[in-house]
């Protein structure tokens, strides 16, 4: 749903599928770039690691459609100073607002200056700008890339990023300065149509001063929940590797399917061709977090089964087949105790720190299980002569992790007694030693074909939707109905758009407004009821909340590679009511 173009992206790049930056690495960068995110709502524990680079000089470039508080000034809440005082650190030194899908167009004009001043260094005898002998050791694909990169045009560049010549200047220059950059980048730069590629031009920039391998540089995915990346880890995958799945028959004495499973798209559709019979959903409201909600909603109503196993009530459960079951589980908070005596999960970070998590708080109830003894408990009803002990993985998680590390024996040697130490241990990642694990056993650079990351739309009228999350909410739960950054108080129904697009329609300041999507299947997608507010957007571009608009958003509307649904690059139109 959110970093799958990661996942999928960066492996083609560098050869792992996550970040390659540790929290240290902040203390020791020159420069940081922060591009289609917003760390003030979406992880504040990485504001104090911007602030105390910005409080030492480090310039911090920011890449974002929307002008976002917490990007351009940040309290600390830790700093008695700061609290008493009511001051604030600047953030972004340099804040870029490209158009919705204008950052690989932005990246191609930073890396195309980067390129130029070499050539005109190298002309003249100085020192080169590009680590030509990383580019020679270590990458491949580079003079394909430069060709490329010549080739295109700057018109195009500033049409489609929005953005000046003078700062895509200006930001070219810090990066050339800086000796160790750090990019970080959420949903904004891969919920697009093509939202894998946008991530393997970040990595493109970083590839050419050589910011692998070396203290303060690299890549830094920020994924939004605590264990997503250990997931992906331990092979939870619609699409597992061979390697994988030999291991597994090995541990276990089983054969496992070799068929591929479903990405999010692809069960929607089996859902709505009526081919997927039952839905077992851990967590989460897939109702309303999908694309094209209506026509999920009616499509689960049509399953036989469904089941949520979740820590509270919300309003996907309303969403059910012919026969529907609710199992209440622990919350991750909450003290899990089996026979064997209190329990821990297991964890990985964005920085693939891998430690312990156990609960704190007493359970609402004692016939509360936990996931993994729903899990187990399905599996022995529906599995019995599989000959896996799932009565002892129920009972002691210690016996999970003892067979992750009989399938992963290089990643997760000694795993129990690691988790044990204090802050956990750090899995290795090649990148940071300069190893490759791609198909040329070198970082790649990968060329991008022009330089818009959604398809063009027809009309002159048309505008670029990117849903957002408010500031009093996690993913599809909210809190409260107030986004107090934004300033938007007791109400969600609301559209930011600039203010020249607002006049250039006839649509006055808080005045409704109905938002229509562009697709071309023959279905109409309208919501109606949002109050236009006028913000700090480029032009062409508007901002409203998820999961308010996710009807706007076609299930055909992804990532071509992933899958991902393309959330923050909707073609829509948007009229007075």
């Amino acid at each position: 749903m959110c970093h799958e173009p990661t996942s999928v992206g960066l492996p083609e790049s560098i050869g792992i599928g996550k970040g390659t930056v540790i929290l240290d690495d902040f203390s020791y960068a020159d420069a940081i770039f922060v591009i289609g995110q917003n760390p003030g709502t979406n992880s504040p524990r990485m504001m104090t690691e911007l602030r105390n680079a910005s409080r030492r000089g480090v310039p911090i470039v920011v890449l974002n459609p929307l002008r976002e508080r917490a990007l351009e000034r940040f309290a600390a809440p830790q700093d008695p100073i700061e609290m008493v005082t009511l001051t604030s650190t600047r953030i972004a030194s340099e804040y870029c607002q490209v158009g919705v899908g204008g950052d690989v167009a932005a990246l191609k004009g930073i890396m195309k200056l980067v390129l130029e001043a070499h050539d005109a260094a190298v002309l003249a005898g100085a020192d080169p700008i590009l680590d030509v002998a990383f580019i020679e050791q270590h990458t491949h694909g580079f003079s394909a890339f430069a060709d490329d990169l010549r080739r295109t045009r700057w018109d195009d560049i500033l049409r489609v990023s929005g953005l000046s010549r003078e700062q895509i200047e200006r930001v070219a220059t810090i990066y050339m300065k800086a000796k160790a950059v750090i990019v970080c980048y959420g949903m904004g730069i891969t919920q697009h149509r093509h939202g894998s590629e946008n991530v393997q031009q970040i990595a493109n920039l970083l590839l050419l001063r050589g910011n692998f391998g070396k203290p303060g540089a690299s890549i830094c995915p920020v994924r939004g929940h605590s264990n997503v990346q250990g997931d992906r880890t331990v092979g939870i995958d619609e699409k597992p590797k061979p390697e994988l799945l030999d291991q597994i028959e090995r541990v276990f004495g089983f054969k496992p399917p070799r068929a591929h499973g479903h990405t999010v798209v692809d069960a929607v559709q089996s859902m709505i061709e009526g081919r997927a019979k039952v839905f077992i959903g851990l967590g989460g409201n897939f109702a309303a977090a999908v694309p094209d909600k209506p026509i999920v909603e009616a499509a689960m109503r049509r399953l036989r089964l469904t089941v949520a196993v979740s820590t509270k009530l919300n309003r996907g459960h309303l969403v059910h087949g012919e026969q529907a079951l609710i199992l209440p589980c622990l919350a991750r908070s909450d003290i899990d105790i089996q026979r064997s005596g209190r329990q821990s999960i297991t964890v990985e970070d964005s920085m693939s720190m891998v430690h312990a998590s156990a609960g704190l708080v007493r359970p609402p109830s004692e016939q509360l299980k936990s996931e993994i003894a729903v899990v187990c408990g399905i599996a022995k009803a529906t599995l019995r002569d599989d000959g896996i002990d799932w009565s002892g993985f129920q009972q002691d998680y210690d016996l999970i992790r003892d067979r992750i590390e009989d399938v992963f024996p290089a990643l997760f040697r000694d795993f129990n007694r690691r988790i044990r130490q204090p802050g956990g241990f750090h899995l290795p990642i090649p990148p940071r030693s300069r190893v490759w694990n791609t198909s040329t056993a070198r970082a790649n650079f990968l060329t991008f074909e022009g330089v818009a990351e959604n398809p063009p739309v027809d009309g002159a009228t048309a505008l670029r939707l990117a849903t957002l999350r408010s500031h009093n909410q996690y993913n599809t739960t909210i809190y409260g109905l107030d986004d107090r950054y934004r300033g938007v108080f007791g109400g969600r129904m609301v559209v930011f758009m600039n203010e020249a697009d607002m006049k250039e329609r006839g649509i006055d300041p808080d005045a409704l407004v109905e938002i229509e999507s562009l697709a071309d299947d023959g279905q109409r997608r309208i919501v109606r009821g949002f109050k236009a507010r006028p913000y700090g957007i480029p032009r062409g571009s508007i901002g409203a909340y998820y999961p308010e608009t996710n009807a706007l958003l076609p299930l055909a509307h992804h990532d071509l590679k992933s899958k991902t649904p393309a959330a923050k690059s909707i073609p829509v139109l948007v009229r007075a009511e």
